[in-house]
């Protein structure tokens, strides 16, 4: 089975790191060109363009906490590599200490907001119009149906997205939201020939994770409520969204991909 992005442009956010430094690697090496961004790491973002090629992979510092940051970030991507054909928003933050709502500061909610959701909009909203403006720029005899596809959008979801999260419903209805998007974006757009899916991970050992794993007694109830007994690995989220971008994911559309060792279905 071939897997084969030549000549395609895809951004990923998050990708210094983590779930999203697994993703950029696995589109370089499927030969896709690549550009990510990262907030602060400039050493592991720097290093992880090393790895890939800078001829196909390319990184800019963006904190993406506003649709205008969204904006300025597939504008970047374009100027690059000439075009946009696969969005992969994996972003996003966690905050890990428990924050009863009542006790929630507005502060918090507007920053999980902004990064989570509003960021994301913004990045799917510039990203869809260059998709269409590029399948405008291609001539076709009068009469030509579109193309099968013209583009592909995965937003990286989570478990709290579909059933909550305890002590952390900033994040959870942050996620849930992407959910609600995918599915109406994937009717939306499904004329354009533009794929809309989500991946929602359960826990994964990530940077923003390892506070909470790391603890002994948080760890013990979190495998608890996975029935793999154990988290996963980010490799094994990247792999997932680069098949929802493959011409083997061509009759997929408004899926919730889950990924979390079955978790979901004991919560």
């Amino acid at each position: 089975m071939q897997l084969s992005f030549d000549s395609k442009v895809a951004l990923i956010t998050g990708g210094s790191r983590g779930i999203g430094a697994a993703t950029v690697r696995l589109f370089a090496a499927a030969g896709a060109k690549v550009v990510f961004n990262y907030q602060s790491a400039k050493a592991q973002a720097d290093a992880l363009v090393r790895e890939c090629g800078p001829a196909n992979c390319h990184a800019v510092q963006c904190e993406l906490s506003t649709p205008e940051a969204a904006g300025k970030l597939v504008a970047a991507t374009v100027a690059q590599f000439g075009r946009l054909d696969i969005l992969v928003a994996n972003h996003g933050i966690w905050p890990p200490e428990d924050a009863p709502v009542d006790r929630m500061t507005d502060e918090q909610w507007r920053r999980t907001m902004a990064v989570n959701l509003d960021s994301v909009f913004g990045l799917v909203k510039h990203a869809v119009g260059q998709m269409k403006k590029q399948e405008k720029q291609i001539e076709r005899a009068k009469g030509d149906p579109p193309p099968p596809s013209i583009g592909h959008i995965v937003l990286v979801s989570s478990t709290a997205g579909q059933r909550g999260e305890a002590f952390h419903c900033d994040y959870a209805a942050s996620k849930g939201a992407l959910i609600s998007m995918v599915k109406g974006l994937s009717t939306e757009l499904a004329r354009d020939g533009i794929r809309v899916n989500c991946v929602a991970p359960g826990w994964v050992y990530t940077d923003m994770a390892k506070p909470a794993l790391e603890d002994p007694a948080t760890r013990a109830k979190v495998f608890a409520t996975i029935p793999l007994g154990r988290v996963g690995t980010v490799d094994e989220i990247a792999g997932p969204i680069l098949f929802l971008c493959t011409p083997y994911a061509g009759f997929i559309t408004g899926e919730i991909f889950n990924v979390n060792g079955g978790a979901v279905l004991v919560g």
